[in-house]
């Protein structure tokens, strides 16, 4: 009797690759007009565009890549896959001609990227279709901000945020898993201020932003200290109900700490009044410091909290995001892409690219938050949902 012989997969890359492995864009018959009046299956807008510029990041925290999983042995993209600056300059105008008014440069970590200054400035270049500049921002860890924080500013980008868990230096090493100190992070936001990013006339604009991922048990003694710091300084910080994202960051529901929390643990020290949103689609809520007359203290700031677990804003989610090898997803949470780099690279025209956007959106229905709760659960390798350090935030 043959003894059976069963091949070992690394499902880590299983997964990874059938996530990467998006559909085929297809150019419909009948050309989409890019007149920036498109709108998804709920009626949902196309406004704005995040952008990966590279999968591979210098931090390792558990919430988005975990070290277990990527570690020296993790497939990362070649460079060859990426897209070229050329390449997302492109891609990105023909989305600004369907309507997109702000772009967010993600990673990974984008400023990994070789001369991200060089694709900052090519965007800054682009007009909205009546002649209007698009809004440029980028999210990063800050680790190398301190650095690049003045040429960033002259390439043109407007804003930047920057991920920060905590204050606590003990803490802050634990979670992104390389022993990082915080303060270096806090020198990069310091740069950022000086450079101004988040600045216009001289003035902040609420531009430069803090993004605080709270774990209950892990660094939510964290949030007062960090509302504390940052208050008065013209620094929004944003506190984010830990996500889902991905099948490797072992999300557990115990561990979320709902952002009503949040906004009940600081309003018992530093009262809070609530503001109306900035913008239609705007996923953080909005939370003014209080003067003695329960009003708005503008010079003491604000917070926001995204809490996309437990107070779910698919119904106006406005956002599309473009990996950094050219698959276009509709949602955070979706598995799969839509494959636009063979079509960039394969010789089709602008008309014809800006007609498969067009068309995937038209397609779209993704409303994965909302109905988090009813889905059943689907492990199976294609089924399992992209990584944030792939996609971005």
């Amino acid at each position: 009797m043959s003894e059976r012989v069963i091949p070992l997969v690394d499902q880590r890359s299983a997964a990874s690759a059938a996530a990467r492995h998006g559909l085929p864009a297809a150019v419909p018959a009948q050309p989409i007009a890019a007149n920036g009046l498109l709108g998804d299956q709920l009626g949902r807008p196309l406004h704005d565009l995040r952008i990966s510029v590279t999968d591979r990041c210098n931090f390792r925290c558990s919430y988005c890549m975990p070290k277990e999983v990527f570690d020296k042995d993790y497939p990362y993209l070649p460079h060859s896959s990426l897209l070229t600056f050329e390449e997302i300059t492109r891609t990105a105008r023909l989305f600004v001609a369907h309507g997109v008014r702000k772009i967010r440069l993600t990673g990974g970590e984008p400023l990994l990227r070789k001369n991200i200054e060089v694709l900052i400035e090519q965007l800054a270049a682009l007009r909205t279709p009546d002649g209007a500049p698009l809004d440029i921002t980028l999210t990063t860890n800050g680790s190398l901000l301190a650095r690049k924080a003045r040429a960033l500013k002259a390439a043109g980008l407007q804003r930047v945020t920057v991920s920060l868990d905590g204050l606590d230096d003990t803490v802050f090493r634990s979670m992104n898993d390389v022993d990082f100190p915080v303060a270096e992070v806090l020198e990069g936001i310091a740069a950022a201020r000086e450079a101004g990013l988040g600045q216009a006339n001289g003035k902040a604009t609420g531009g430069l932003k803090i993004n605080m991922v709270v774990k209950r048990g892990t660094n939510d003694h964290e949030i007062l200290p960090m509302a504390r710091h940052f208050r008065g300084t013209g620094t929004v910080l944003r506190f984010i109900e830990f996500m889902d994202v991905g099948a490797t960051n072992g999300w557990r529901m115990d561990e979320v700490l709902p952002s009503a929390d949040v906004v009940k643990r600081i309003h018992a020290e530093l009262p809070l009044v609530q503001l109306e949103p900035s913008a239609p689609g705007e996923t953080a809520e909005r939370w003014g410091y209080a003067d003695a007359h329960g009003r708005h203290d503008v010079a003491a700031g604000e917070i926001g909290v995204i809490s996309s677990v437990t107070q779910a804003f698919c119904r106006d989610c406005n956002r599309a995001r473009l990996s950094t090898e050219g698959q276009l997803y509709l949602c955070l949470f979706a598995s799969q892409g839509h494959d636009l780099r063979t079509l960039i690279r394969g010789g089709a025209s602008d008309e014809d690219i800006a007609s498969a956007i067009g068309l995937i959106w038209q397609g779209r229905n993704d409303r994965y938050s909302e109905l988090r709760g009813s889905m059943p659960a689907d492990t199976s390798p294609g089924a399992r949902r992209i990584e944030m350090s792939y996609i971005g935030g």
